[in-house]
């Protein structure tokens, strides 16, 4: 094995590592958090992706001068459109099924069916792909043999500035102090004054903004089609899982060991078994340590 084989395989690795990370990090608020199992958490990437994709035609056809500048105005229409559907989901189907963990899955599952089938009528069963903004183009050559694309170190850097905004909305805003009373115990939390179906509506809506983000960095990486959102759902569970349920540093730190992992097995294996190993590994692991390798101790 050569020096830059394996450098673009850490890489590879660093690249999977941005969109579970980011992806997990939205469902660790979700299903960490809230407890709610949401199975439409892939869609709702899509739906980042495809809002992102949506932003790149509009600058093309009304302002192609500025199409520098479509994919960070396309973040940020990601986030808020998707937190938006987060907001309306919670509203009309999700607080009716707290504590309810079978039902939350059921419709979250046909929901996510439903979103699938809605991207296949609005933008056809072929994936779709977005324009590389001028300063995301080319490539920093470490060697002559080995180049990074700029693109990804973007994300990578992206993801590390998300998950420090998280963090200090999460431990050092009044928002996330009313989010974390209200989790650790909503009694009390309500007779303190504070509007817990409020809290519950914006904890998960910022949730389902974090994967839209992941959808609009995965349009960097790769095509968006329907089915794209189901390729990274089962991930993102292992990835959460694996970390610890309530751990935001866990779900970070998971998502690099997988795929890292992951990437450094398809040197050897096919995709589909490097996978397969990954999974078996997380089970064992999990065996030992059924919380989390970074689970958080509480009272009970």
């Amino acid at each position: 094995m050569t020096t830059g084989v394996l450098i673009s395989q850490i890489f590879n690795g660093l690249s999977l590592f941005t969109i579970l990370a980011l992806m997990g990090i939205g469902l660790a608020v979700v299903f960490g958090l809230m407890g709610v199992i949401n199975m439409a958490h892939g869609e709702l990437m899509a739906f980042g992706a495809f809002s992102t994709y949506l932003t790149s035609l509009f600058f093309l056809k009304y302002a192609p001068r500025l199409m520098d500048i479509y994919f960070p105005i396309g973040l940020i229409a990601a986030f808020c459109s998707t937190a938006l559907v987060g907001l309306v989901l919670e509203r009309t189907m999700i607080r009716y099924l707290y504590k309810r963990p079978l039902d939350t899955l059921l419709a979250t599952w046909g929901l996510s069916l439903i979103l699938q089938q809605a991207f296949r009528n609005l933008f056809g069963p072929i994936n779709v792909s977005v324009p590389t903004v001028s300063w995301l183009r080319g490539a920093w050559n470490l060697t002559p043999q080995i180049g990074i694309p700029i693109s990804r170190v973007f994300i990578i850097g992206l993801t590390l500035f998300v998950a420090a905004g998280v963090y200090l909305f999460f431990y050092r805003s009044r928002w996330g102090v009313r989010i974390r009373a209200v989790m650790q115990h909503r009694e009390m939390a309500g007779a303190a004054g504070i509007n817990t179906q409020r809290v519950d509506a914006v904890t998960f809506a910022v949730g389902c903004g974090l994967a839209g983000i992941a959808g609009s960095a995965l349009t960097m990486i790769a095509s968006t089609g329907p089915s794209t959102g189901q390729q990274y759902i089962i991930d993102a569970f292992i990835v959460v899982v694996f970390g610890g349920i309530e751990s935001f540093v866990g779900t970070f730190l998971s998502a690099f060991a997988i795929g890292q992992m992951q990437s450094m097995f398809e040197l050897f294996l096919s995709g589909s078994m490097a996978k397969a190993l990954v999974l078996i590994l997380v089970i064992i692991a999990l065996y030992f340590r059924p919380n989390g390798l970074f689970s958080i101790k509480v009272r009970k």
